[in-house]
Order: C-alpha cells, then structure tokens, then sequence
C-alpha cells in the first residue's frame, strides 16, 4: 500500500495540500482567463484534488525501478514521456469537467476560459508530475536504506549468536579437560581425594549446564559457581589455595554472562598458584562504580614461572564473548605484573532478569 494511503493522518494531510493547490490554481486562472471566482474554483479544487491522487500512482512504477545507475537516460525519457501524458490526461479531464459544470452548473463561460487557461494547466501538470516523481524517488531510495540496515542489522545479530554459541561450546570442553586432567594426578596418589573432586565436578556440570543456555545470569549464581570450582580445586591443591571474595552485596543483582568468572579463577590456579611452592590467594571482587559493574580476579604469580603451554583460550573467550555480547560498552583490562596477574571486566549495570 501506498505509505500516504495506509495512514488517515498522512493521508489528511496530502488532501489538505491538494485542495491548497486547487485555491492556488484557481487564482492563477483568474490572472489569465478573469471569470467568476466561483466558477474557476469549483473547476480548479476537483482538478487538483484528482491530480493529487494521479500524482500518488508514481509510487507502484517507481518502486520497481532497479537501485543501479544503468539504463540512466532510458529512465529520465520515460519519465518526461509519462509526465507529458499525465499531464494530457489531466488536461482532458478538465476539459470534459469544465463542459460538464457549463451544463450542469450554469457556467457557460468556462469551457472557453479553461481553452485559454489549457497551456498553464499543461504546464503545471507536468511540472507536478516530475514533482512527484523525485519525491517518490526519494522516498523509495529511505526505505531501501532503511531495508539494507535493517537486513544489516539482522546479520550481524546473527553473526554475534553463530560467535556466541561457538564460544560456549569451547568453554565446558576446556575446563573439563583441565579438571580431569586434576582427576588424573589424583588417583594415584590420593584416591578419596579425586572421588571427592568428581562428586563436585558432577554437580559444577549439573548447575552450570542449564546456566551456559542462557544468555546472562545473576551474579549471585556467578558467585556459586565460582566458589563450586574452587572448591574442585582445593581438593587437589589443599592449603596452597586460598579464596577471598569481596563482593558488595548490591552487586549481586546484576546480570553478567554465565561463566565469565570460571575461566579467570581457573587461569589463576593453574597459572598462578601451581607455579608457587607455598601456594597463595585468588582474589574475587565485585563492585559498583556508577552505572559500571566490575569484576576483578587478582592472583599471585612465580616471577621465574615457565611460560605456559596453554593458548590463553580462557581470557580469549572471555574477551570474545564480552565484545560480543555489550561492544565498545564493556571491555577486559589486564595487568600482568611479575608477582601478580589481574583481570578486571568492566560491564553496564543490567539487573537480571
């Protein structure tokens, strides 16, 4: 439907200017033809108001007309072409309307001041027409911009979804294989200990697999799940490892992605607190700064440590998953000192649902 017509208010609106036009007309036909005022209006308001209407048909052609400049001095001879016959068109009616209101009205005069007002007529109804059109044109040319955007839009939302979903299919894979790999120094030298460290594995799995579906969680469960790891860990690492959580407790509202902590706090106690013989403390802190939340883990670190072997896929998804989820809003700042490693992750301040 023609977006003039599909709404009353616009369409109102365009009468309006129409029947504008048609008081215009008549006075410009008073200036050439001098009549009855009367007689010139109730010619020159019909004539407009229809042309007003023939005018909107430019819309139908013009929208499928092709985006390209090709074929450029075809489209500008049709178009003269289709505003020439417009205007005859519109310069018959009048014709015939003006001999009928001679019959009908009493007007005997106006078929002979609408020969002499004929060229004018001509003249405005193509000028009105190529009028039109250009604004037709332009409205055509929004609302393919506005299209183009929108399936723009569309892409790159599923684009983030497809990075998403990759995303979180490699972060369960990647602490399971660490935790067995815990699993496995265990069994021989301390069996109890590596049941105990499956028992907790088997429920971090069982809370976090409803969680990674979702897009963000609480905090509060961010926390829950952060403290089960830990306590995976601390089956294998005993008093070397040591937790401190500092979390204000209007954080705890906010929603953050699902185990976006996990591989942070799993990043400090292999790369941090392994490497140190007397062990140390990972540190978990949440806090409001205005309309930011932030996160921070802080673990010490061995300055002669061997490099590691990993890839750094923890902090990598981390940073993926953050940049895809909340752009230029959020960002993961690193400062890695020779005795300490810390990661703060800066977010907006959304409640959870």
């Amino acid at each position: 439907m023609h977006p003039m017509i599909e709404r009353p208010v616009r369409l109102v609106a365009y009468l309006g200017v129409a029947a504008m036009f048609g008081v215009l007309l008549a006075l410009l036909v008073q200036t050439v033809a001098p009549g009855s005022f009367r007689a010139t209006l109730a010619l020159c308001l019909p004539l407009a108001l229809v042309y007003g209407f023939q005018c909107l048909s430019v819309w139908y052609p013009v929208r499928q007309l092709p985006s390209s400049r090709a074929g450029a001095p075809q489209l500008v001879l049709l178009l003269t072409l289709a505003s020439l016959a417009s205007a005859a068109i519109w310069t018959a009616a009048g014709h015939l309307w003006a001999a009928a209101l001679a019959g009908a009205a009493g007007f005997p005069d106006l078929p002979a001041r609408f020969a002499v007002a004929l060229p004018l007529f001509f003249v405005l109804g193509v000028f009105l027409f190529i009028l039109a059109t250009l604004v037709h044109f332009l409205f055509v040319v929004v609302e393919r911009s506005r299209t183009a955007e929108r399936r723009g839009l569309e892409r790159e939302v599923h684009a983030r979804e497809a990075e998403l979903k990759s995303l979180k299919a490699q972060l369960d894979p990647h602490f399971l294989f660490n935790s067995l790999n815990s699993v496995s120094a265990l069994i021989g030298s301390d069996p109890p200990a590596a049941r105990r460290m499956c028992y907790l594995m088997a429920g971090f799995f069982r809370k976090s697999l409803g969680l990674g579906q979702k897009e963000q969680i609480a905090l509060a469960e961010e926390i829950y799940l952060a403290e089960t790891y830990l306590a995976i860990e601390e089956v294998r690492f005993g008093a070397r490892l040591r937790c401190r959580f500092q979390i204000a407790e209007a954080t705890l509202a906010f929603a953050v992605p699902p185990l976006v902590l996990q591989p942070l706090i799993e990043n400090a106690v292999h790369h941090g607190i392994a490497h140190l013989v007397e062990g140390g403390e990972v540190t978990i802190a949440a806090t409001r700064n205005g309309e930011h939340l932030e996160l921070v883990v802080e673990n010490p670190c061995d300055p002669d440590r061997p490099a590691s072997r990993g890839a750094g896929v923890g902090l990598a998804n981390v940073r993926a998953r953050i940049e895809a989820l909340f752009g230029h809003r959020a960002r993961v700042d690193v400062e890695a000192e020779p005795e300490s490693y810390r990661v703060r992750i800066v977010l907006p301040t959304v409640a959870a649902a």
